[in-house]
């Protein structure tokens, strides 16, 4: 069984917001694979779904992004996966608008979603889809920046990005972590 793990923050606030595109990948998946409706368990929202033949869950932590350890760890406690099948999709400030990158493994890099899953799991051992938000511009604080809504002239650039990451998520389920970096990784501008 898959766990797909999408950080962000709850509430109706934050819906739209460069936080929550992890949130969104997941009901873009929701979307095209889900027959019912949500449940909650574990401090997170979650459905159960078919991708690529294989049972997964659908996860939105409801713990607020700075806790979602808190709600990863009571998944992973309780259906005990291989940390290779689980994939944390977030933001990440340091790729720009549009562009995603997969991680077999690694350091948080500054996100606190992924600080607070590294530290409850006490292992930095799992997949994990980063999605370009870029960086705050001039001297603007980085709260500020990544809790707020999307400009007009991104729109279109952040839809495509949570649709490729879709895609990205069907392809790392059928065919694991390496074809999935070689297929998605890649810089569109040097094509």
């Amino acid at each position: 069984m898959r766990l797909l793990i999408g950080l962000g923050n709850p509430g109706a606030q934050y819906v739209g917001t460069r936080h929550n595109i992890g949130f969104d990948v997941i009901h873009e998946l929701s979307r095209r694979f889900s027959l019912g409706r949500a449940q909650v368990k574990f401090q997170a929202e979650l459905q159960d779904v078919m991708i690529a033949g294989e049972k997964s869950l659908l996860i939105t932590p409801m713990t607020y992004m700075n806790c979602s350890g808190d709600s990863v760890w009571q998944f992973v406690n309780f259906y005990k996966p291989d940390l290779s099948e689980i994939a944390v999709i977030c933001d990440d400030m340091n790729l720009p608008v549009g562009r995603i990158r997969w991680k077999p493994s690694g350091s948080a890099g500054g996100q606190k979603g992924l600080s607070s899953i590294i530290r409850r799991l006490g292992t930095e051992a799992f997949p994990r889809l980063r999605i370009g938000v870029g960086r705050p511009p001039g001297k603007m604080d980085v709260t500020s920046w990544v809790l707020g809504r999307w400009q007009s002239d991104e729109q279109e650039a952040v839809r495509q990005s949570v649709l490729v990451a879709a895609d990205s998520i069907e392809k790392w389920c059928a065919d694991g972590i390496e074809l999935t970096m070689t297929t998605f990784n890649r810089n569109p501008a040097n094509e």
